[in-house]
């Protein structure tokens, strides 16, 4: 996924709100945040690790991580007094896992780490073009991506009158 995660977090998102407790913009802040987090990797992944390993080998992009981050945010939320906060986190954690099965459509998510070194995706984007990100433009899911912003521009035009 190139540009999909920030549309479908803000579906997801906007799904989620509940319009009595927390402000629209910062629900809705903490849910792109979170869509956008497992690849704040790409930092590491250029400027200390110089591309030497994939950047969905790293932690942020282990379900691992972000299925437990969303546990303990859910507890958070339903069992202590944080209610709001854990609410946010809920949203900010659940969008990462959104993260990671969008990019299990065409690229390689190590659902079983760290416990299996194993990666999985539905289908394999064959390289035919350089630079390596045009295979992935020009590949039929780049169609599902590009439905995903139509879709999520869409839904935010219909709900501006409604702010």
């Amino acid at each position: 996924m190139i540009i999909g995660h920030l549309p479908a977090g803000y579906l997801l998102t906007r799904l989620l709100y509940p319009p009595t407790v927390l402000p629209w913009r910062i629900f809705i802040l903490s849910g792109l945040c979170g869509a956008l987090a497992p690849d704040l990797d790409m930092l590491y992944f250029h400027l200390i690790d110089h591309g030497q390993t994939h950047h969905h080998r790293y932690f942020t992009h282990f379900p691992a991580f972000w299925g437990g981050l969303l546990l303990l945010t859910l507890f958070a939320w339903r069992l202590t007094r944080f209610a709001r906060a854990g609410l946010l986190a809920s949203v900010f954690a659940g969008n990462g896992m959104v993260h990671l099965c969008l990019d299990s459509i065409v690229g390689d998510i190590w659902w079983l780490a760290p416990l299996v070194d194993r990666p999985f995706s539905l289908f394999t984007v064959p390289a035919l073009y350089q630079p390596w990100w045009l295979n992935f433009l020009l590949h039929w899911s780049f169609g599902l991506e590009l439905g995903l912003v139509a879709w999520a521009v869409f839904v935010w035009r219909r709900g501006r009158g409604s702010r």
